[in-house]
């Protein structure tokens, strides 16, 4: 019975993080309006959650394997919810910008140490489990702009962070009761390691932020500088960590032919999906002359599927494996993005009349579908080699698929800056999109089909 109460618990505090990302999206342009601010400078209050939040993935998934989930777990939480009191407090934008990197930092070590715990207490059925929880994520989707913009509209943009402390304070207590505590491994963490390998994160989701924020008035050199910053840094780190008895992220385990395929395959799902489906919103308005209310409305149906293949899949992880899942998702997604790349003025059917928002939507359904079949299957693949460093795996998985996402967002911003118009600028996007999810698909035949443990503990696939 505890188990699935520290089941309930972890996926409550996933919901709570999810939740929080979209309301503070729907509270920026009156954060932005509130303390009378540039977009440019502004931005970077969602800027700096996706940056920190990726930088937090590899190493509090390393931290978590040596100094034990639930420790990795309370500090990640306790410093999410702080970070939300501080935004919730800021007197300007300068210091919600560094309280909520403080936020930031908390949510992005919650996965990894929310991965880690749920293989300890599900190791027979750790596949379906990991996947079941982490298709918490588009439900608070569907829930943070509504409540968020209720919350906003009924007391303000403060009550987005505020809100998340009572709630932070009781997943604490209740954490601090349930979860057992593990014995600290007898290793260190690298913080020489750590460093570099943040500096170069840093450097990288900086400039991709530049780009992606459309600050195109960001002199060319600097951004130049900030990616050989980026460039420097990580063949620094690789130098260290191919030598040091710890490493932050073992490089001969990353060069094995199906960890690389998994991080390969993650980070291209990143670019093409996490990333261009932000922009859905701008396609929907600019080249559908949606209004604001329908072109956010769009994006439901694609967390509808998503909630609704995620939680067949991941029951079904055991018997399907992982390849087809992967595939069959794949294969959906990039139909989708190539559905989304044509341009439709309605069309009629059997006699009847399909209007532009129907049409969007049953793309977006496709969409949310190919993503909710692809997703637990990606998130699983290849734990079981490892299953005594799920949690250092699932951060790094993180690391590229946000890394991914942000790169999708930057080629994309770049794309649409540059085009003729935005109809063209799109369809470049969206069939660019489509062409490198086909390209991802030999990276699914080069991991296992499945990663069940045999009796005599071989690993079949």
């Amino acid at each position: 019975m505890t188990r699935y109460l520290v089941f309930g618990l972890i996926s409550m505090t996933l919901l709570l993080g999810s939740i929080s990302g979209t309301s503070v999206t729907v509270a920026f342009p009156i954060i932005m309006a509130s303390f009378n601010t540039t977009l440019v400078i502004a931005g970077w209050v969602l800027s700096v959650n996706q940056l920190v939040g990726t930088i937090a993935m590899p190493v509090t998934g390393k931290a978590s394997d040596i100094f034990g989930r639930k420790s990795v777990f309370i500090v990640s939480l306790s410093l999410f919810t702080l970070g939300s009191l501080l935004c919730a407090l800021a007197p300007n934008i300068e210091t919600l910008i560094f309280f909520r990197a403080i936020q930031a930092l908390g949510m992005g070590g919650l996965m990894p140490a929310s991965s880690g715990i749920v293989a300890d207490y599900f190791p027979n059925s750790r596949q379906q489990m990991i996947g079941l929880f982490t298709s918490i994520f588009p439900i608070g989707q569907i829930i943070g702009p509504n409540l968020g913009g209720w919350l906003v509209g009924s007391f303000g943009w403060r009550m987005v962070f505020w809100i998340n402390i009572p709630l932070g304070i009781a997943v604490l207590v209740a954490s601090a009761w349930l979860l057992r505590k593990e014995p600290r491994k007898e290793m260190s963490l690298d913080l020489a390691g750590t460093g570099l390998l943040s500096g170069s994160l840093f450097a990288l989701m900086t400039g991709l932020s530049v780009i992606g924020s459309q600050q195109m008035g960001m002199p060319k050199l600097l951004i130049a500088l900030l990616f050989a910053a980026s460039i420097g840094f990580m063949v620094l780190f690789v130098l260290r960590e191919r030598k040091v008895k710890n490493p932050v992220i073992d490089m001969a385990m990353m060069t094995k032919k199906p960890f690389l395929a998994a991080n390969i395959y993650n980070f291209l799902y990143g670019a093409c999906v996490l990333g261009i489906v932000s922009l859905v919103p701008l396609y929907g308005v600019s080249i559908y002359s949606l209004s604001t209310f329908q072109s956010g409305f769009i994006l439901t149906p694609r967390s509808v599927g998503m909630i609704l293949m995620s939680t067949v899949t991941s029951i079904s992880l055991v018997r399907w494996g992982y390849r087809w899942p992967m595939l069959f998702g794949t294969i959906a997604t990039l139909v989708s993005l190539l559905l989304l790349g044509f341009e439709f003025s309605g069309t009629n059917i059997a006699g009847i009349h399909l209007s532009n928002m129907v049409l969007l939507f049953g793309f977006l359904s496709l969409l949310g579908l190919g993503m909710g079949t692809a997703a637990p299957a990606a998130n699983n693949a290849c734990i079981e080699l490892m299953p005594d460093h799920v949690a250092t795996i699932i951060g790094i998985r993180g690391m590229f698929r946000q890394c991914g996402g942000a790169v999708g967002i930057a080629v994309a911003t770049l794309v649409l800056h540059s085009a003729k118009n935005m109809a063209s600028g799109f369809r470049v996007v969206f069939f660019g999109s489509a062409l490198l999810m086909v390209l991802s698909i030999p990276c699914i035949f080069l991991m296992p089909r499945s990663c069940l443990v045999s009796p005599d503990g071989q690993t079949s696939g």
